[in-house]
């Protein structure tokens, strides 16, 4: 267990260096389906909720003025033990505990990469030079939600890390089927009107300085939201019911 008592506290520490295998001289650039699985299983076995892959644009690589392509992203369910707990400083130092040991294994997964050949690099979760979420989009497996939160199908109470790689064959995603989403989202709105702070503006964006998530781990958005009371198959169903009574008004 990693020891959640520290001065300053900010909503995530920096991860330590766990590297223990050093980049190869002269990556490979394809991976087999076997070693692709055996990392999945890897993943896994920490309780990770599954891989998500991106290949950025070179519109997007411009943008953030960055010379990586391929990305492979870790998805952890956050847990419901910590998210229903009360906002408070100390939550916030349990949320650091589980965002530090998930971390921990992440650096695992690129020395697996690397002792078979690939390059691989975490990503710094703290860059504030780079937005993570908006890689996370390139990867056609997630929106944003009303509440601005990142939901993939796994769940919206996703935490992920991520690792760019010398591997070009990954499985990546050409369409999001998940764009239904903001429409479903229109037509609920409970994250605003039943947030604690009125954390949100006149244009429904969040005000990051009224937000408390960061500061003592508010997750009342999260809680009410029914893509985490429900999960993402239920809600779809749903608005599939919905858009069928649209369709015979």
């Amino acid at each position: 267990m990693i020891d959640a008592s520290f001065e300053g506290f900010r909503y995530h520490k920096p991860l330590p260096n766990f590297y223990k295998v050093e980049n190869p001289d002269n990556p490979k650039r394809e991976i087999s389906d076997d070693l692709l699985i055996e990392l999945l299983e890897l993943a896994k076995e920490y309780n990770f909720s599954g891989i998500s892959y991106s290949k950025l644009s070179d519109e997007f690589k411009a943008d953030f003025d960055i010379d990586i392509d391929n990305v492979l992203i870790f998805k952890f369910l956050m847990g419901d033990d910590i998210i229903k707990m009360d906002s408070s400083k100390d939550k916030c130092k349990l949320m650091d505990i589980e965002f530090q040991e998930y971390g921990a294994h992440v650096f695992e997964f690129a020395d697996f990469l690397r002792k078979n050949g690939f390059q691989a690099d975490l990503i710094h979760p703290l860059d504030d030079n780079l937005s993570l979420r908006a890689i996370a989009l390139q990867s056609n497996d997630c929106v944003i939600t009303r509440s601005n939160m990142c939901l993939f199908k796994d769940g919206i109470h996703n935490g992920f890390f991520m690792i760019h790689t010398s591997i070009d064959n990954l499985p990546f995603k050409s369409v999001n089927d998940m764009l239904w989403v903001p429409d479903f989202c229109s037509t609920c709105g409970v994250c605003i009107e039943r947030c604690p702070e009125n954390a949100f503006d006149e244009n429904e964006k969040v005000l990051r300085k009224v937000c408390t998530a960061h500061r003592e781990g508010c997750n009342d958005c999260l809680l009410r939201c029914p893509f985490y009371k429900r999960g993402y198959d239920k809600v779809y169903k749903r608005y599939l019911r919905m858009q069928k009574r649209r369709e015979n008004e």
